[in-house]
């Protein structure tokens, strides 16, 4: 019996369909085949052999933050193709400078702050304490850059000496806090915003039912912007050798210092003594091979600080007794969150974690937010109190900004350090509600129907705000407000009433809550987590662990591939690119942490600080 060959389409589908199936086992293939090579040679890469008298190069590109907020394949792309991921974690920072300053083949640092797009004043500060741990070493800091913001400026005024591009400039403007209101432009539109809050200062919401910022918020911001910023004009004071009033009195009079020299703002830095030295990066290059070992035509025997954070290898696991950090970075939204924001479960998960491992003895909560849900920051509170029930005990250390859910999740500790320069308080709670029926009446929209109950359809925002409503999220409110001050006032060890008399929404610098009792100790993440050593009774033999998601293995071979100097280059050589866009505004991000956490709810309670400060 014989069959009848397939007709002429059946082969030409067959024969499209093994051409296809071949060409993608040929792609898996070669993409195997590639990340095979790329495995084989980060595996058989060596990692830089530091000589003698190596100097340090410390060039921060991007953001400083506590956490990574890009997922780690976003990194090692960013790597690979040169476009970088924007932020640059401060642990690291402070890792490479502490080992540096005990290797000794490490002569001096010289940090390029240029590129460091945003450091709050807390961090410039740690990162500071960092660099002069390194000059009691007995080595030098040098400091080159082409024109430094004041934040920048505050970290470079910790070396020894400064040069700066004679076309560069210091700018010292002071610090300031505006924001846009939106209560006529609203009203154009027809919406009307129902603002519900306990505290005189508590000015989060003010710019939805207001055109200007109320007596009380101002008051309330000069006050703790003023500390601030008197610590951070002795700062500098003390670390140029200059007088404090000399240098507000330039500042205040910036604009006749400039046209006395002629527009020329280096050497006006020169003469303020602001900086040591005028030089051009070149310049600057050939006085470090004068100062160091020469290498090459142009150069001086250096390593870039992620090479040599390279060579220090993970942390690991430790088998000794740990200290546990757990990061709570960004706005505090419900449920599970990525690193980067603040999630109640899984930040909660974080803590529980610490609290059932055996070997972690105290646990250190690293906090820089400005808060957010109420509920989510309970949750991460509770978690901390039953670590501290479980008898481990609970430092908290407060990094630019730990204020209203910040400091909410903050409160139930055995000790809270902050920087003189941390932005917290603003204990207080608020509710919003905006409704829309005058907005849709100007398109011809009209509302209306019937409802069971007096309570039915009133939170429709295309009908007015029902007084019944209005009178429940009164009461809801107020009573978070009340829980607020009574669990700060257990923690602290005062009354409601001596609470808030110091809260009521109001922001205070750290030294300003120190002296309020809101604070402990001022001091950085480094002294939080010896005081936990010290309530754990753990000496000096203790092992400082970050306690996070765990990377997948592809995350860390791609982080790998991404570290890694003969990668990268075959990448660009090769013109790989992904660009990945800017990080979204701190304004943006804050609205957007709000937004996020009403989702899928009819209203919520905030305990959140627009602080920021620029």
């Amino acid at each position: 019996m014989s069959t009848a060959p397939p007709g002429a389409i059946r082969r030409l589908f067959r024969g499209l369909w093994n051409a296809l199936d071949f060409t993608r086992r040929l792609v898996f293939n070669l993409i195997f085949l590639v990340i095979l090579v790329a495995f084989v040679i980060a595996l058989f890469s060596a990692r830089p052999v530091l000589a003698p008298r190596t100097a340090l190069v410390l060039d921060p590109k991007g953001v400083v933050v506590e956490q990574y907020s890009t997922d780690a394949l976003r990194r090692a792309a960013g790597s690979l193709s040169g476009s970088g991921d924007g932020e640059v974690q401060l642990r690291d920072l402070l890792r490479v400078i502490d080992a540096a300053a005990k290797d000794a083949r490490i002569e001096r640092l010289v940090l390029l702050p240029d590129d460091i797009d945003g450091v709050g004043l807390a961090s410039a500060r740690e990162l500071g304490a960092a660099l002069d741990r390194f000059r009691a070493a007995g080595k030098e800091v040098v400091a080159v850059s082409g024109g430094m913001a004041q934040n920048q400026y505050l970290v470079a005024a910790h070396a020894d000496t400064i040069l700066l591009d004679p076309e560069g400039a210091v700018l010292l403007e002071g610090l300031s806090s505006y924001r846009s209101y939106f209560k006529d432009a609203l009203d154009k539109l027809g919406v009307q915003v129902h603002l519900i809050k306990v505290g005189t200062y508590k000015s989060a919401a003010e710019p939805y039912v207001l055109n200007q910022a109320s007596d009380a918020a101002k008051e309330a911001t000069a006050y703790w912007m003023g500390g601030i910023w008197q610590d951070y004009l002795a700062d500098v004071a003390g670390l140029r050798k200059l007088d404090a009033a000399a240098l507000a009195d330039d500042i205040a009079h910036f604009d006749q210092r400039v046209a006395a020299h002629a527009g020329d703002l280096a050497k006006l830095a020169l003469e303020q003594k602001l900086v040591d030295q005028l030089a051009t990066r070149a310049e600057a290059r050939a006085w470090l091979r004068a100062r160091g070992v020469a290498e090459g035509s142009d150069g001086f025997r250096q390593v870039d600080f992620k090479k040599y954070l390279a060579t220090l290898g993970p942390d690991g696991l430790p088998l000794g007794p740990q200290v546990a950090v757990v990061v709570a970075q960004g706005e505090i939204v419900p449920g599970e969150q990525p690193p980067g924001t603040i999630g109640g479960r899984s930040t909660a998960q974080l803590v529980r974690a610490a609290r059932e491992d055996d070997k972690v003895k105290a646990i250190v909560l690293r906090v820089n937010s400005p808060g957010g849900d109420a509920t989510a920051s309970e949750q991460i509170r509770r978690e901390l109190a039953q670590a501290r029930e479980a008898g481990k005990p609970v430092i908290v250390s407060m990094g630019d900004v730990a204020a209203s859910g910040g400091y909410w999740i903050s409160m139930s500790s055995d000790e809270i350090w902050a920087e003189p320069t941390t932005i917290t308080g603003s204990i207080g709670i608020f509710g919003l509600l905006v409704t829309i029926p005058d907005t849709l009446a100007r398109l011809g929209i009209h509302t209306d129907g019937t409802g069971t109950t007096p309570l039915a359809g009133s939170f429709d925002i295309r009908r007015p705000l029902s007084p019944q409503l209005e009178a429940i999220l009164t009461s809801v409110i107020g009573r978070g407000y009340h829980e607020f001050i009574g669990k700060v006032a257990k923690a602290r060890g005062k009354t409601p009433e001596q609470v808030d008399a110091i809260a009521q929404g109001r922001v205070w610098s750290g030294a300003q809550a120190k002296e309020r009792g809101l604070v402990d100790k001022l001091g950085g993440l480094d002294d939080a987590i010896a005081a936990a050593a010290a309530r754990a009774k753990l000496g000096t033999d203790y092992q400082v662990r970050y306690v996070e998601r765990e990377l997948s293995t592809w995350e860390r071979l791609a982080l790998s591939f991404g570290s890694n100097e003969a990668i990268v280059r075959l990448a660009r050589q090769a013109g790989f690119t992904l660009p990945l866009g800017q990080l979204v505004g701190a304004d943006a991000r804050q609205v957007a942490g709000v937004v996020e956490a009403l989702r899928g709810k009819r209203y919520g309670a905030f305990a959140h600080c627009f602080c920021d400060l620029r």
